[in-house]
């Protein structure tokens, strides 16, 4: 077990599948968020992409709260193009994203950054994530159940398209629900 009770722990993320995740790490912490800027150079590959925005997150919080250990992350869907799927601005997008995941293999990756003494420490993890080929209803129907306008990637893999359109994923689970837990835990091992 780790033991950070001596350090006020900050998630900065107003995801509730974040919130949940750290929680059922049994750790104690509060949420705040810092509105940042998200906008990060085109020219960079998906992975650095990731890491900058999670550590613009994190940089918020550089002012105050330095006894804090504050934690941001930021995840991103990147097909085998290359091409960054954000969250959808419609539902006509979702359909879309999720027509063309349909069938293919795509890559997670989630950006942790740990802000502690004033210090960043950022790591990534990918996951690759192969779906089903899902049917028009199939996918109309996600999208009317279950309202992925918040997600990258137009999906969630803990809703009704993760228990019926996942053939395989390789790598953290919990990273594509958005906080790859085994990895943070470790990180979060190594603070004093």
């Amino acid at each position: 077990m780790i033991n950070l009770a001596h350090k006020q722990i900050i998630l900065g993320s107003q995801s509730p599948r974040r919130s949940q995740l750290l929680s059922e790490l049994g750790i104690k912490f509060d949420v705040i968020v810092r509105e940042t800027d998200e906008i990060v150079d085109a020219s960079l590959k998906p992975i650095d992409v990731v890491r900058t925005i999670a550590e613009k997150k994190a940089e918020a919080f550089l002012s105050d709260f330095q006894n804090a250990l504050i934690i941001t992350a930021d995840t991103i869907v990147v097909t085998s193009e290359q091409e960054i799927l954000g969250k959808p601005k419609s539902t006509d997008e979702a359909f879309q994203v999720l027509k063309n995941l349909s069938g293919n293999k795509h890559e997670v990756i989630t950006a942790v950054c740990l802000l502690n003494n004033q210090r960043l420490t950022t790591f990534a993890e990918t996951t690759e994530v192969e779906f089903y080929t899902l049917s028009d209803d199939e996918i109309n129907f996600y999208i009317e159940k279950c309202q992925p306008m918040d997600k990258a990637g137009s999906y969630g893999i803990q809703e009704w398209i993760g228990r019926i359109g996942i053939k395989r994923i390789i790598g953290e689970y919990t990273n594509v629900v958005g906080l790859p837990t085994a990895r943070l835990y470790q990180e979060l091992k190594k603070i004093k």
